[in-house]
C-alpha cells in the first residue's frame, strides 16, 4: 500500500477524491482544516491526532457487502485502541468510545458500477492526543486522557495500518457492542421512538423490538439513534 504524508489538507478523503490515486493507498494528515463526519458533520482535526484515509479498489465486491468494509476498519481501529490498554465500544454504525465519549469516528464513501462497488474511501479520525474543552469535553476524548502519558501518533499510525491488513467478521465487530438489549431512541422523518437493540444483522442493519412487541430492522442511513443507557 503507497503511504502518503501530508503536514495539513482540507481533508484526507476529499484529496484522495481530487487525487490521481490508482493503486490502495493511505493518506495520512497532522491537521485537517474541513474534516467531516457521517451525514454531512464536521469533524474536528487539531493536530495531535491521527487523520487517515485509506482508498482500495475492488474487482468483485457485491455492493451488498458494502457494510464489509465498515467492520474491518472498525474493528481494526479498536485492536488498535487495545494495544493501549483501552477498551473501545462501538457505537452503531460506525463510531468507536471510550468510556461513553467518542475517540474515533469512520466515514466511508464507496464509488459503485452497477451492483459492484469498484473503490471505498474511508477516513479515520482517531483522537491521540487531543485535548479538549467546553461542550466537546463531554463527549469526546483521547488516547492520552487514559494513559497519562503523551502518545506518539507515528505509534498509533504503524498499529492502525498494521491491523487494516486483516480481515474481520461481523462477530468481531458485535464483539465490541456492549448495549444490546439497552433501550435506543430512534430518530426518523422527523420523529422519534423508542426501542430495545437486539443485534447488528450482516448488510449493517440494527434489529429492534419496537415498543408494541413487533421487530424491525433500521438501516444508518435512514435514521439517528441514541443510546438510552449511562455506559456502553
Amino acid at each position: 500500500m503507497k503511504i502518503i504524508e501530508l503536514d495539513e489538507v482540507d481533508s484526507t478523503n476529499e484529496y484522495i477524491k481530487r487525487s490521481d490515486i490508482s493503486c490502495d493507498a493511505a493518506v495520512i494528515a497532522r491537521r485537517q482544516t474541513a474534516g467531516r463526519g457521517t451525514k454531512g458533520r464536521s469533524f474536528v482535526s487539531d493536530e495531535g491526532g491521527l487523520y487517515i484515509s485509506v482508498v482500495r479498489f475492488y474487482n468483485n465486491l457485491s455492493a451488498g457487502d458494502a457494510f464489509k468494509i465498515m467492520v474491518n476498519h472498525c474493528v481494526a481501529v479498536c485492536k488498535t485502541l487495545e494495544n493501549f490498554n483501552l477498551k473501545p465500544v462501538i457505537r452503531w454504525a460506525n463510531d468507536v468510545l471510550v468510556n461513553g465519549k467518542k475517540i474515533c469516528g469512520t466515514l466511508i464513501e464507496n464509488t459503485v458500477r452497477g451492483n459492484k462497488i469498484v473503490r471505498s474511501i474511508v477516513g479515520i479520525g482517531i483522537n491521540v492526543n487531543n485535548r479538549f474543552t467546553g461542550d466537546l469535553n463531554n463527549i469526546a476524548t483521547s488516547i492520552t486522557q487514559h494513559v497519562s502519558a503523551k502518545i506518539s501518533v507515528d505509534d498509533v499510525k504503524y498499529r492502525l495500518l498494521g491491523n487494516l491488513g486483516k480481515d474481520y467478521t461481523i462477530n468481531d465487530y458485535k464483539s465490541y457492542i456492549n448495549w444490546f438489549g439497552s433501550r435506543v431512541k430512534i430518530f426518523a422523518d422527523g420523529a422519534e421512538r423508542q426501542a430495545t437493540a437486539l443485534d447488528v444483522l450482516g448488510d449493517g442493519r440494527l434489529s429492534v423490538k419496537e415498543e408494541d412487541g413487533s421487530l424491525s430492522e433500521i438501516s444508518s442511513a435512514e435514521v439517528g439513534l441514541r443510546l438510552l443507557c449511562k455506559e456502553f
